[in-house]
């Protein structure tokens, strides 16, 4: 508890720029946030994801009101997500309290899979505008065939974003983003597109964030820390008229996590 009243200033400082990226680009929150609470800050694997789920979920949920994204979101859309990433957190949640029982177990098999995941955020979040020019190409010519198995690829697509989420809290924002543009990218705008992202996670990090906090997984003086220093910097980010590029938000992002995925693998 001491060390973390000592260090309180610097997780504020932490949650001030990663809330500051999701404020501006509406991702990098789960992505940066386990990464910082990793290597930084030298939190448990297991401790780092729940806490960070936790504080991914607030921070969405105050980025969501800023933006005021409630009439853009598809809402069927984030229920047939749901009906695959519920279970999937659920399932995780399962295997993690079993791992327990092994010490050690479930930060080794949490930590290579946050490096894997952070290396394939890393790709979505480069590959973005491709794969959504791409979704377009295909959808124009195969459109009634690929409209037959939306349905069932959408809930697929949801399991694997729960089962990501509640294993390393990552994947809720860029890998979302990415599924989407691949399943609808003709339904789908820009904004809504983001908001139904959103929307999602929002769910889906509670439901994640819960099941660890009951394993004893959540830090709260950190998390507390952490959403001191975010909240503002997602109001403040969000409001503001002059915005960095996205794309090139993006892919600073994406070089981030591709050198620290690299570090978590063979550091």
């Amino acid at each position: 508890m001491m060390a973390v009243m000592t260090q309180a200033p610097l997780y504020m400082v932490a949650g001030l720029v990663v809330g500051t990226l999701v404020g501006l680009t509406g991702v990098g929150g789960g992505s940066l946030m386990t990464p910082i609470l990793l290597l930084f800050f030298g939190q448990p694997p297991s401790v780092a994801v729940g806490t960070d789920l936790m504080f991914a979920a607030t921070t969405k949920l105050v980025a969501t009101a800023s933006f005021g994204f409630s009439r853009r979101v598809d809402w069927a859309i984030v229920g047939r997500l749901l009906l695959g990433s519920a279970p999937g957190a659920a399932v995780v949640v399962g295997w993690l309290w079993h791992a327990q029982r092994v010490p050690g177990a479930a930060d080794r098999i949490i930590s290579h899979g946050l490096a894997v995941i952070l290396a394939l955020t890393a790709l979505a979040l480069v590959l973005q505008t491709p794969l959504r020019r791409l979704g377009l190409t295909f959808t124009a010519r195969w459109i009634e065939r690929a409209e037959r198995h939306t349905l069932a690829l959408t809930v697929v697509a949801g399991l694997i974003l729960g089962v990501a989420v509640t294993l390393t809290s990552v994947g809720a924002g860029a890998l979302g983003v990415v599924m989407l543009i691949a399943l609808y990218p003709l339904r789908l705008t820009s904004d809504r597109l983001v908001a139904t992202d959103i929307a999602h996670a929002l769910p889906i990090t509670l439901i994640a964030g819960a099941g660890h906090a009951f394993l004893g997984h959540v830090d709260l003086s950190v998390l507390a820390s952490l959403l001191l220093g975010s909240i503002p910097g997602v109001l403040i980010a969000s409001r503001l008229a002059i915005r960095l590029p996205q794309r090139l938000t993006r892919t600073c992002i994406a070089v981030m996590l591709g050198a620290v995925s690299e570090r978590m693998l063979f550091g």
